[in-house]
């Protein structure tokens, strides 16, 4: 996984900024798999901000332009990557896709909607990566319609040992604007969460299918 350090933090901020993190050491979510968690982010809230979505799309941008293999084709993780995915293909001047989590019941029954020629070299947008399990179904998706996916690139990642081990299992290079631990480390700057949070907050991150249970 490459980090620019930069890049994190400022991502970081802008996060915080517009409260798409909510920490909540105290009073803490559940997610829809069921387990519970000190944190819970939203990227979607990027969307609403011009100057953040641009410079998501710009940083996401810069990492396809500065690998030597260039994608024919940007493919989106419904839905949550679809907007920032197509605002990439839009500067890159390239096709856009983007993959459900799976087939549609009625009408063409399509997983993947756009125009995927075959044996495209694809680059995939997500927004935010917890174990990978929605991420890679996409991948896989992709790959079974004859794509050749060059790597991944996603907002955030929480950093999971299992998501690590599940990407690997799946050779897909992850690339990612911002980590766990920047995000973390720029809240305690902040003032947004309490150096004594932190020690909580990571012993979550290290079990979360288990953590409070």
């Amino acid at each position: 996984m490459l980090k620019d350090t930069a890049t994190a933090l400022q991502t970081a901020e802008y996060l915080l900024d517009i409260q798409a993190v909510k920490l909540s050491p105290e009073d803490y979510f559940t997610w829809a798999s069921g387990w519970y968690s000190p944190i819970y982010c939203d990227n979607r809230l990027t969307l609403s901000y011009p100057e953040i979505r641009t410079f998501l799309a710009e940083s996401m941008t810069k990492i396809i332009e500065n690998n030597e293999t260039k994608p024919d084709v940007i493919a989106g993780v419904a839905t949550g990557a679809i907007a920032i995915g197509m605002l990439v293909a839009q500067m890159l001047g390239l096709p856009f896709v983007y993959v459900r989590p799976e087939a549609k019941k009625h009408g063409r029954k399509n997983q993947i909607e756009g125009s995927l020629p075959k044996n495209a070299k694809v680059v995939v947008i997500e927004d935010l990566i917890s174990t990978g399990g929605s991420s890679l179904c996409a991948v896989e998706a992709l790959r079974e319609a004859g794509a050749e996916v060059l790597y991944m690139a996603a907002i955030m990642t929480y950093g999971f040992e299992v998501a690590e081990d599940n990407f690997s299992l799946a050779d897909v290079r992850l690339i990612t604007l911002c980590q766990y631990d920047v995000l973390i480390e720029k809240a305690v700057e902040k003032g947004y969460i309490h150096e004594h949070d932190i020690e909580l907050l990571q012993e979550w991150r290290k079990s979360p299918s288990t953590w409070k249970k």
